[in-house]
């Protein structure tokens, strides 16, 4: 069965929307100013190479998340780093919605059933892993109700001092079981976790 990997930027208080939103926390966000060195970059490109399905929340796609990836495959064709922005444009894309009817981007499925409906049906289906971009609203949703099988976290060298976190349960908390962490020169930790 195939796996769900929710992939976000954290700070390293745990958020991963900072209640400031005007806050620069991120080394590295949508545009050209990308402070992660080579050895991330490279890591990155190679999560995205072990999927070939990705899911999406409405939100991030019309805040132009696939429009600006298919842009920076066009302009960067040959660039090893942005292979991921190609492996974007060309994967299949599942965004999980009832307000869109039909899609506007390529290889670009909406899907309106009930998130564990679409979700369960997708790990089902022949290929390899599906990763998961979105936001904290999002996020939260696939962890509640125990969608996601392995979280990656990419720790910025921040502490925002509040914010959003994508665990919510107060009563049990969320026991998670470390795949791997690994730090990088540029100050981001990617930490690795299954759920228990």
């Amino acid at each position: 069965m195939r796996k769900l990997v929710l992939q976000m930027q954290m700070s390293v208080d745990g958020s991963v929307a900072a209640a400031n939103p005007g806050l620069d926390w991120q080394l590295w966000g949508w545009g050209e100013r990308w402070n992660w060195d080579d050895a991330l970059k490279q890591y990155f490109n190679e999560v995205f190479e072990s999927v070939d399905t990705i899911l999406l929340s409405r939100k991030i796609i019309e805040e132009g998340y696939l429009d600006h990836w298919g842009r920076a495959a066009r302009n960067h064709p040959a660039d090893p780093y942005y292979a991921f922005a190609r492996k974007v444009v060309d994967a299949r894309k599942v965004v999980l919605t009832g307000k869109l009817k039909t899609s506007r981007w390529p290889r670009t499925d909406i899907a309106s059933r009930s998130m564990v409906d679409e979700v369960n049906a997708l790990k089902q289906q022949p290929g390899a892993n599906i990763l998961c971009i979105g936001g904290a609203g999002f996020a939260s949703s696939l962890v509640a109700e125990g969608l996601v099988d392995e979280f990656q976290f990419f720790v910025n060298p921040m502490a925002v001092g509040g914010g959003r976190s994508v665990f919510h349960d107060q009563r049990n908390g969320h026991k998670l079981r470390l795949l791997g962490s690994r730090a990088y020169e540029c100050g981001v930790v990617v930490n690795r976790y299954a759920p228990c």
